[in-house]
């Protein structure tokens, strides 16, 4: 969807930068490979763009514009709506604003209404983050044991990081998909969270 979306806005100098968050580059390739995507198709391993942006789950959108300044925070949106039904998230509404915002039919937000709606890490976001980079490094250097401690501490320091929580699951030989997954997420849900949080209308 999103190469579509590219290909038909490119004459208004429109540009969809993809970003995967994968444990290793392989893990990602089979899937842009699949896409023969013809924008930019990043592979962020080490969730350096979920730090730069304060992304906490995927899919996250961010709309930004000629001048590198952020026209719309982060978003929860789909390109297509195959787990519409799960997630209850409707696809068309995002891509619709989206291209009226590209074409010129609609305003992006102010620059106030941009702050007031990015979300900005916590002090205990940034340390689940630190803890990330050290499980990381520690997970590189093939000391397992000592990552995992480290993954799991953050996932306790910002339990609404998922980017932590599930991110670092195929690094820990769990199925991110898996039971363990489906019972983090029923916990979740089950104490009154949102697992995909999106912005006012």
């Amino acid at each position: 969807m999103w190469q579509a979306l590219y290909e038909e806005l490119a004459d208004s100098n429109f540009v969809v930068i993809s970003v995967a968050m994968d444990k290793t580059a392989d893990d990602a390739r089979p899937w842009i490979e699949a896409a023969k995507p013809t924008h930019p198709s990043l592979i962020d391993t080490q969730h350096l763009v979920a730090d730069l942006y304060n992304m906490v789950n995927v899919p996250t959108i961010v709309w930004i514009d000629e001048d590198g300044r952020i026209a719309r925070p982060n978003d929860v949106a789909f390109g297509r709506d195959t787990f519409k039904a799960i997630t209850g998230v409707d696809s068309a509404k995002h891509m619709n604003a989206l291209r009226a915002w590209v074409r010129g039919e609609a305003q992006a937000m102010t620059p106030d209404e941009v702050r007031s709606l990015r979300s900005l890490p916590t002090g205990k976001h940034q340390e689940a983050r630190a803890e990330f980079g050290l499980a990381f490094w520690l997970y590189e250097q093939g000391r397992n044991e000592a990552a995992e401690r480290h993954f799991l501490r953050g996932g306790e320091l910002a339990p609404d990081d998922f980017m932590i929580r599930r991110g670092s699951m195929p690094m820990r030989g769990i199925d991110p998909m898996g039971p363990v997954f489906a019972k983090m997420l029923e916990e979740w849900q089950s104490a009154g969270n949102s697992y995909y949080l999106q912005l006012p209308d």
